[in-house]
C-alpha cells in the first residue's frame, strides 16, 4: 500500500502530466497566443486548487472524471464570491471545457459534466469606435505638438496608430512588425501574421506610408532589416503600454471617451469601412477574423448609429 506522501506525488504528476499535455497542445497544435495560454494554464491551476479543499485532497485526473455539473458550479459560485466578472468566468469554463475535451480524446476523462455546465450569460457589448475626425486626429504627430518630447517619439507613436487605424491591424501585430516589412510606397501591402498565428496580407494607405516614412527619417536608431520597425526610447522593442498611454493623453487633449483606446482605433477601421460602403466579407478578410459572425457586429454598430439618426431627426420618431 502507497504511503500518502508517495500518493499525493502520484495523483499530482497523473494530473500535471495531462495538463502539461494539454497546454503542450494548445501551443503548438492550436497556436493559441502566450497570453491566452497564460490564462488557461491560471484557470486549470485555479480549478485545481479548489478541487483540493472542494474533495479534500489533491485532485487525481480519476476525480476529476467523476465530477458532476453541481461540482463546476460550485466553483463557479466561489469564483464569483471572490468578485470574478462573468467574462472571466466563462472564459474560465471555456478553459475547462477544452481541457476535458482533451482529456477525453486522450481516454482519460469525459466531457459530459463540463459541456452540460452552463455559465453565466453575457450581453455582448458593441464596440465603440471613434468619429472619424477624431481618428484622425489622433493618428497624427501634430496633435500632440504642445507635449515636451523628442518629435521622432510623436512620429513614431503616430505611425503605430496610423496603422491600427488605416489597416486595421491589432497593437500586437504593428508592434510585432520588422523593419524589412516596412511600407515604402502607395499600394504596397503588409503580410500580418495574427491570432493563431494566421496570416493575412493588409493594403497600405498612401498616409500610412507617409506616417511610417516620416518616423523612420526622424528615429535616432539604427534599425536592422529583421529588428523590430518600432523602437522605445532607448532603441529596444517598444512596448504596447507606451502606446496606450499616448492614447490617455491625446484622450485629455481631445476630450474622448475612456473607450477611446489604441484598440478603438482597429474597430474604428471597420466601422468606417462599412459605413461607407465596404464589404463585409473584404474586412472579415483585413482584420483576420476567423468567423464572419465576429465580423457582422460593426452591422450591428452602424444600425445603431443609423436608429439614432432616426431618433433625432425624424419627425415620427417620437411618436
Amino acid at each position: 500500500m502507497l504511503r500518502a506522501d508517495a500518493r499525493l506525488r502520484l495523483i499530482m504528476s497523473d494530473f500535471d502530466t495531462l495538463a502539461r499535455a494539454w497546454l503542450d497542445h494548445l501551443a503548438h497544435e492550436r497556436r493559441l497566443s502566450p497570453k491566452t495560454l497564460e490564462a488557461y494554464s491560471r484557470d486549470l491551476r485555479q480549478f485545481a486548487n479548489f478541487l483540493t479543499d472542494h474533495l479534500g485532497g489533491a485532485p487525481s485526473v480519476a476525480d476529476i472524471a467523476a465530477l458532476k455539473p453541481a461540482d463546476l458550479r460550485a466553483f463557479l459560485g466561489r469564483r464569483r464570491r471572490e468578485e470574478v466578472g462573468n467574462r472571466t468566468l466563462m472564459r474560465q469554463l471555456a478553459a475547462l471545457r477544452s481541457f476535458a475535451r482533451f482529456g477525453e480524446r486522450t481516454g482519460r476523462l469525459t466531457a459530459a459534466a463540463f459541456a452540460a455546465t452552463r455559465g453565466p450569460r453575457i450581453g455582448k457589448a458593441l464596440p465603440r469606435p471613434l468619429e472619424a475626425r477624431a481618428a484622425r486626429a489622433v493618428t497624427k504627430a501634430e496633435t500632440r505638438a504642445g507635449d515636451i518630447r523628442d518629435p521622432w517619439i510623436f512620429a513614431r507613436d503616430a505611425a503605430v496608430l496610423s496603422l491600427l487605424y488605416g489597416c486595421g491591424l491589432r497593437i500586437s501585430e504593428a508592434l510585432s512588425l520588422a523593419r524589412a516589412q516596412a511600407p515604402a510606397r502607395a499600394g504596397d501591402t503588409l503580410t500580418v501574421i495574427g491570432k493563431g498565428s494566421k496570416t493575412r496580407m493588409v493594403p497600405v494607405l498612401p498616409v500610412v506610408v507617409e506616417s511610417i516614412a516620416a518616423y523612420l527619417a526622424l528615429c535616432p536608431w539604427t534599425l536592422p532589416p529583421q529588428g523590430p520597425l518600432f523602437v522605445g526610447a532607448k532603441g529596444g522593442p517598444l512596448s504596447p503600454r507606451i502606446i496606450q498611454l499616448a492614447v490617455e493623453s491625446l484622450r485629455g487633449a481631445l476630450g474622448l471617451p475612456d473607450s477611446a483606446t489604441p484598440h478603438a482605433l482597429r474597430h474604428s477601421f471597420a466601422t468606417h469601412l462599412l459605413g461607407r460602403g465596404g464589404d463585409l466579407r473584404a474586412i472579415q478578410e483585413l482584420l483576420g477574423h476567423a468567423s464572419l459572425s465576429t465580423t457582422q457586429i460593426y452591422t450591428r454598430i452602424d444600425s445603431a448609429r443609423l436608429m439614432a439618426a432616426y431618433d433625432a431627426a425624424h419627425p415620427q420618431a417620437g411618436r
